[in-house]
Order: C-alpha cells, then structure tokens, then sequence
C-alpha cells in the first residue's frame, strides 16, 4: 500500500502560498500512483480537484474523498483560506468508503490559545481488500505540549476507539505531527506500541498499526509548498 502525505500550504494566508500547490500535488499523484494521499493545509475544494487526479491513473476509477475543516477559535466557526473557502485536512482514497461508514472527524480537546487556528483530526475506512481506515491530523506547531497532547487524544482516543471495535481494520495516520523525528520522546510516548513510522526528519509522519511492515519510504521535492511529499511503502504482514 502507497501512502503520500502532502502539506500544501493553500491557505493563501502563509507566506510559504505560491497558488500552484494543488496542480504540482496532482502532477505528483499521477506519477507516484499513490493508494491513499494524506493532505494538510488545504482549501476544501482543493481535494475534489486531487480526487479526480487519482481517478485518472487507478483502475476503475473507485476513488473517494474526505476533508475536515479546522475551527477559528475566535469565531467559533470552520477556519477559511484567504478565498473564502474553508480551510483544514483532508484525504483521497484509490477506494471509496467502506460501504455502511462515513468519515468522522472533529476539534482537538487541547489547543494553543494564541492561536486562532484550533487543530482537527478525520478519519475514514475505506474498500480496499482487506479494508484499511486511514486517519489525517495537522498538530499545533506554535507549542510543543499542545502538539503532544493532541498526539495523545489522536492516538489514546480516536485511533483506540476505532481499533477497539470488533472487525477493526488497519490503519494508517498520515500527518504533520510537528513531534520531531523517531527518537523524539514526545512522539514516542504518542505512539502505540508496535507502530510502524516513517518521517521525513521531524515534520510529516506516517504511522502505521502492527498489521504493516515498512516497505521503504521517500521523500518528494516540491518546488510550490515549504514541505516536501513523503511517499511511504506499506505491505501488510
């Protein structure tokens, strides 16, 4: 299984916004192939455009899609782009939803009060054979601590809960977890036992339950957002 995380700083707020991202992130998605893409950073109606650029290059042409927006902790209302648009996470699957299930997401119980963008989480389960669920965070970056306890409600809370349900799938997280690279302590002390990782040195992770091995992992240069992709190999065991 190929898992592409992407951060494409589409808001149009940050400085690192060029207003070419999503068209280098499709250019990136028809070659790579990748089954599931993670993404953060984005504008909602940046994930229908991605959607449909998997859907190009998958067979049949099964694909499906999720996004999640942020809260603006001052309004109390989904965070916007500069473009009006709503702001947040997001995922695209080779699979369409597992059949029966709908993405499920919310706003992190911790979050920086200094900064009005409060942080989410979303997850879906999707049809693939066997089926897989695959999860998409942006953690604060402004307060270590913040990150780390969003970690801990990701991975003690809504990743639990998932797996504590009879037939749980395996799964997959994709995100910029802002916890350093793999010997982090912050990040160790969020992971399950038994997680598979991989990192592109300390900003973007993709951890995977014990059902996975690693197998191999890159990262991709981009030239119109300040993260690189990181394309990881999964095989299940």
């Amino acid at each position: 299984m190929r898992v592409l995380q992407l951060n494409l700083c589409s808001s149009g707020i940050a400085g690192c916004y060029t207003g070419r991202s999503t068209a280098e992130a499709a250019e990136v998605i028809r070659a790579e192939r990748p089954d599931l893409v993670t993404l953060n950073e984005v504008c909602d109606d940046d994930v229908p455009a991605l959607e449909r650029a998997l859907g190009d290059v998958v067979p049949g042409g099964g694909v499906g899609s999720a996004f999640q927006a942020a809260r603006n902790g001052r309004t109390g209302q989904p965070y916007r782009c500069r473009n009006g648009r709503q702001y947040g996470i997001g995922i695209v699957s080779r699979w369409s939803a597992l059949p029966g299930t709908t993405a499920e997401g919310g706003i992190y119980p911790a979050q920086d009060p200094d900064d009005p963008e409060e942080r989410a989480w979303l997850c879906m389960e999707v049809g693939a054979s066997p089926a897989v669920a695959v999860c998409t965070t942006h953690l604060a970056y402004t307060v270590r601590k913040v990150a780390s306890a969003q970690c801990g409600y990701l991975f003690s809370a809504v990743v639990a809960g998932m797996r504590a349900r009879d037939g749980a799938a395996p799964l997959v997280v994709g995100g910029d977890l802002n916890l350093g690279s793999g010997d982090s302590p912050e990040l160790a002390g969020c992971l399950p036992p038994g997680s598979v990782l991989a990192d592109d040195d300390g900003q973007q992770h993709v951890v995977a339950t014990p059902e996975f091995v690693m197998g191999g992992s890159r990262k991709i240069d981009l030239d119109e957002t300040d993260h690189p992709g990181l394309l990881v190999d999964l095989v299940l065991r």
